[in-house]
C-alpha cells in the first residue's frame, strides 16, 4: 500500500478541534499538483466517547489512486500533559505503530498513543461526519494551513526575506489546494460569504476573516465553545514575521511591489504591461522602436536564440534612446535559448522575389500587388503602408525623376515584360520613397533593370539590388516520410531526397536521436505538422506524417520540434545560455530561462548569477513543458531563495504540444493561480492577437482571448507586419473599464389580440 499523507487533528471533549497537521510522504511531494490528486478532506470534528480529550490520526493509502481510510490512532493526555513526538513508520492493513523522531515539525503536543482498529473508528467516522458545522470545516481548513507551513519551516527559513511572506502563501494555498473544499463552497456561497476560489494572493487571512464572520454572526456559542475572538497562533516557523504580513492589505502590496520591481511601475490607469518580440529589423528601422512605445509597449524581448551580441547591443541602445527621448520607461528581457529542439537549415533559396496580385476563381485580378521603391537604406515604408512587395533601387538620379502615374517597365526573370504603375510618393528618413501596383504576376531578382520613357524617347534606369534568398521549406502531407538526421551536410536542395520518396530535414541536438523510440508522437512548428517516428538509427529518425494541412503544410529552418511523450532529459543551461548570460547581465533587465524543467535548473542559474554578482537581474521562467508545470511550486521557492525579482512566462506553444490542446485552458489557470498565491508577476504569451499581427484583421476569438490579460501582469506580442497596430489595439483592450449600464427595455406588454 502506497501512503498518501498521514494527516493529524486533536479532539477535545467539548469537540472542537484544536490541533490539525498533514505530513506528505517521500513518495509525493506537496507542492506538486499529482499530490492534489491523491489527498482527500479530512472532516475537522468527532464526538469524543471519552470524557478526556483525544488525539486521533488518520492514515490515508493509495492504491491505485483510490484514496481510502486505512488506520485510526487514538492518543490520550499524560497525566503530565508532557509532550511527545510521533509518527507512523512500519503499518499493516488494520494497525499502525507509533515512535518519536527527532524531527521537531512532527510533534503532537500533550498526547500518548493508544492503537485502535479500523473498524471502531470507522464507525466513529462515518456516523459524525455529517454533523461537521461550516464554521468547523472552515477552521480545520486553517489550521491545516498552518500546520503545512510548520511542517515546510525549513524550507521556508532558506528563502530571502523579500520573499518569506510570498512563500509562506504559496504554502497556504497549497495546503488548501490539497484539501476537498467543494462541499463548502456552496455553503460559503449560499451566505454571502468569500468564494474561495479567489483568496489564492491572501489565504489565511481569509480563512481567518471568515471564520470570525460566522463566529459574529452567531448569536449563541458553538455546542458550548466561547470564542475569545482572537486569531490562531502563528507557527514557529514564522516567528519571525509579524501578525500584520499575512493581512490582506499587505498581501496585495506584496504582490504590487514584486510587480513593479521586475517589470516597472506603469503610467496611467492601465494595469498590464505589454511586451513584444524585436530583432533585426529594429536595426534596419531608426523609428520601430519609437512606433511602438508610443503604441504603449513598455518591455522588449530579445531572443537569444537568434542575432549575435551586436545585434542584440544595437536593439537596447535604441530602445534606451527611444524611452528617454519619449520620456517613458521601458525594460528589456532577453531569453535565453535554452535547449530547445529545432530543425536544421535548409540550403537557401534563389534570390529572387515574386510578385504576385490577387486574383478571383476564374483568373481576374481583383487587386493589384502593392510594391514599395525605395533607395537601400532608406528604412521601412510609412506604418499606414503596406505592401506586398519591398524593392530596393541603387539609383538616386532615376528614383528623382520619378512622379505619381509615371509607368516603370522592367523584363523578370523568366523574360516576361512586365509594368509597375506609380500610385504615391513619399517623404522618408533618407529621400523619397514610392508606392506602385503591378497587375500582372512577376518574378523579381538583383540586377533587374527598371526603364521609365522621358520626353524625346529618352529613357532613365535603375536596377533593383539586394533581394533576399527565398525561404527554404519541405510540404509535408499526410502520409509523407520525413527524415531527420544528424548530420548537417544533409543541409542540401530538397530534390536531392526525392529518389528515396521522403523529405529530409537536419535537427543537430543529439537528444533527439538518443532518447526517442518508434512510435512515439513528434510535433513540428508549435504542432501545426504531427507524425509518428516509425523508425530509429544512430544518424536518422524516420517520421510519418499523420496531421498536415489540406494542401500540405511548410516546414522551414529553425522550427520547434516537440516529442511529448519521450524522456528526453535536458540540461537546464546549455553552455551558449552561459556564454549568452553574460552579455544578458550586463546590458538587460530580466533574463528569460527557457524550458526550465526541475530545481537543478534553477540551482545552476543562481550559481551563474551569483558568479556576475548581480542580484537585481530579473528572473523569468519560462513554463513550456509538462514537468516544468508539474514543479512550478518547488521552481518558485528555490528561486525564492536568492533576492532576484522573479516572475513566470507562459509559453502556450510548447506548452500546448506538450501536455494536450485541450488541457491548455486548465493548465494556464492552474499556473496563474500558483503564481497570485506566490505574488509573483505573471506574463502570458504566444499567439496574443497573431491575426491581427499578421494580416492587420484580429478575430473574435483573440480579442477575448487578450482581454482575459487583464488579470495577468504582462501580455506579450510576437512581431509581424502590423505590429504597432495590434499594440495599440491590446491598449485598449487592456485598459477598457467594463461599465454595467441599465438596460432600457420597454415593458412586456401581453398582446390584447390572442389568436
Amino acid at each position: 500500500m502506497m501512503i498518501s499523507a498521514v494527516s493529524v487533528c486533536s479532539i477535545t471533549n467539548q469537540t472542537m478541534l484544536l490541533n490539525y497537521g498533514i505530513q506528505a510522504t517521500v513518495s509525493s511531494d506537496f507542492t506538486s499538483p499529482k499530490f492534489y490528486q491523491n489527498f482527500m478532506h479530512l472532516p475537522s470534528k468527532l464526538n469524543a466517547k471519552n470524557s478526556a480529550s483525544r488525539n486521533h490520526i488518520f492514515l490515508f493509502g493509495s492504491k491505485s489512486g483510490n484514496v481510502t481510510l486505512r488506520t485510526v490512532v487514538c492518543a490520550v493526555p499524560n497525566e503530565q500533559d508532557d509532550s511527545e513526538r510521533c509518527v507512523s513508520h512500519h503499518f499493516a492493513d488494520d494497525s499502525v505503530v507509533i515512535h518519536p523522531l527527532d524531527d521537531e515539525n512532527s510533534q503532537v503536543p500533550g498526547f500518548t498513543p493508544q492503537l485502535q482498529s479500523d473498524t471502531d473508528i470507522q464507525q466513529t467516522f462515518m456516523s459524525q461526519g455529517n454533523q461537521e458545522s461550516l464554521l468547523d470545516k472552515l477552521k480545520a481548513g486553517q489550521l491545516h494551513v498552518l500546520a503545512m507551513e510548520q511542517w515546510n519551516s525549513s524550507r521556508l527559513k532558506m528563502c530571502h526575506w523579500n520573499y518569506l511572506v510570498s512563500a509562506t502563501n504559496l504554502i497556504h494555498y497549497l495546503a488548501l489546494k490539497s484539501l476537498d473544499i467543494e462541499h463548502i463552497k456552496e455553503e460559503l456561497s449560499s451566505l454571502g460569504l468569500m468564494n474561495l476560489e479567489t483568496i489564492n494572493p491572501y489565504v489565511l487571512s481569509s480563512l481567518s476573516a471568515c471564520i470570525q464572520m460566522l463566529n459574529n454572526s452567531k448569536s449563541d456559542s458553538l455546542h458550548g465553545y466561547t470564542n475569545s475572538g482572537e486569531v490562531l497562533p502563528i507557527c514557529k516557523s514564522s516567528q519571525n514575521r509579524t501578525k500584520g504580513d499575512l493581512a490582506i492589505t499587505a498581501m496585495m502590496k506584496k504582490a504590487s511591489s514584486n510587480r513593479n520591481l521586475l517589470l516597472g511601475t506603469l503610467q496611467g490607469q492601465r494595469g498590464t504591461h505589454i511586451m513584444v518580440t524585436v530583432g533585426q529589423e529594429v536595426v534596419e528601422n531608426d523609428t520601430h522602436v519609437a512606433v511602438l512605445i508610443e503604441a504603449g509597449a513598455t518591455i522588449f524581448r530579445i531572443n537569444c536564440a537568434h542575432g549575435n551580441p551586436d545585434i542584440w547591443n544595437e536593439i537596447i541602445r535604441r530602445v534606451k534612446k527611444s524611452s528617454q527621448v519619449l520620456e517613458k520607461p521601458c525594460r528589456v528581457l532577453m531569453d535565453l535559448a535554452g535547449p530547445k529542439l529545432r530543425t536544421g537549415k535548409l540550403k537557401a533559396g534563389p534570390c529572387v522575389l515574386k510578385i504576385s496580385p490577387k486574383k478571383n476563381a476564374v483568373g481576374s485580378v481583383i487587386c493589384p500587388a502593392k510594391i514599395w521603391l525605395s533607395p537601400q537604406g532608406a528604412g521601412p515604408p510609412p506604418p499606414h503602408v503596406s505592401p506586398d512587395v519591398i524593392l530596393h533601387v541603387d539609383d538616386q538620379e532615376f528614383l528623382s525623376k520619378l512622379e505619381v502615374d509615371d509607368s516603370v517597365r522592367f523584363c523578370d526573370a523568366r523574360g516576361k515584360q512586365r509594368e509597375l504603375r506609380i500610385l504615391s510618393k513619399y517623404a522618408i528618413f533618407s529621400g523619397v520613397g514610392f508606392l506602385a501596383e503591378c497587375r500582372k504576376t512577376a518574378y523579381v531578382e538583383s540586377g533587374t533593370v527598371l526603364r521609365m520613357k522621358e520626353k524625346r524617347r529618352k529613357y532613365s534606369v535603375g536596377f533593383v539590388i539586394d533581394v533576399p534568398p527565398a525561404e527554404k521549406f519541405v510540404r509535408l502531407r499526410v502520409g509523407d516520410l520525413l527524415i531527420l538526421s544528424r548530420d548537417s551536410s544533409d543541409e542540401l536542395d530538397e530534390s536531392t531526397s526525392s529518389s528515396v520518396d521522403a523529405h529530409r530535414i537536419t535537427c543537430s541536438s543529439g537528444y533527439l536521436f538518443d532518447s526517442v523510440k518508434p512510435g512515439d508522437p513528434i510535433a513540428f512548428d508549435d504542432g501545426k505538422i504531427w507524425g509518428v517516428i516509425k523508425g530509429i538509427s544512430i544518424s536518422e529518425v524516420i517520421v510519418s506524417i499523420t496531421h498536415a494541412g489540406p494542401r500540405g503544410t511548410k516546414l522551414g529552418s529553425e522550427k520547434s520540434i516537440n516529442i511529448p511523450e519521450s524522456q528526453i532529459r535536458y540540461e537546464g543551461l546549455t553552455s551558449k545560455d552561459i556564454m549568452d548570460l553574460d552579455f544578458v547581465a550586463g546590458n538587460a533587465d530580466m533574463v528569460g530561462i527557457s524550458f526550465v524543467r526541475d530545481i537543478h535548473d534553477i540551482v545552476v542559474l543562481r550559481q551563474e548569477l551569483a558568479k556576475r554578482k548581480n542580484l537585481n537581474l530579473g528572473v523569468i521562467l519560462k513554463i513550456e513543458t509538462r514537468d516544468g508545470f508539474e514543479n512550478l511550486p518547488l521552481l518558485l521557492l528555490e528561486a525564492m531563495k536568492s533576492p532576484n525579482p522573479l516572475g513566470v512566462m507562459i509559453a502556450r506553444g510548447d506548452l500546448a504540444v506538450e501536455c494536450g490542446w485541450e488541457k491548455l485552458a486548465d493548465i494556464q489557470e492552474e499556473i496563474i493561480s500558483i503564481c497570485n498565491a506566490a505574488h509573483v508577476p505573471v506574463i502570458w504569451a504566444t499567439q496574443v492577437l497573431e491575426s491581427l499581427i499578421k494580416s492587420g484583421v484580429p478575430t473574435r476569438a483573440e480579442i477575448t482571448d487578450a482581454a482575459n490579460g487583464r488579470r495577468i501582469s504582462c501580455v506579450m506580442l510576437n512581431k509581424g507586419k502590423h505590429i504597432a497596430e495590434a499594440v495599440s489595439t491590446l491598449v485598449t483592450i487592456l485598459s477598457s473599464k467594463y461599465n454595467k449600464t441599465k438596460a432600457e427595455l420597454k415593458p412586456l406588454l401581453l398582446s390584447s389580440h390572442i389568436n
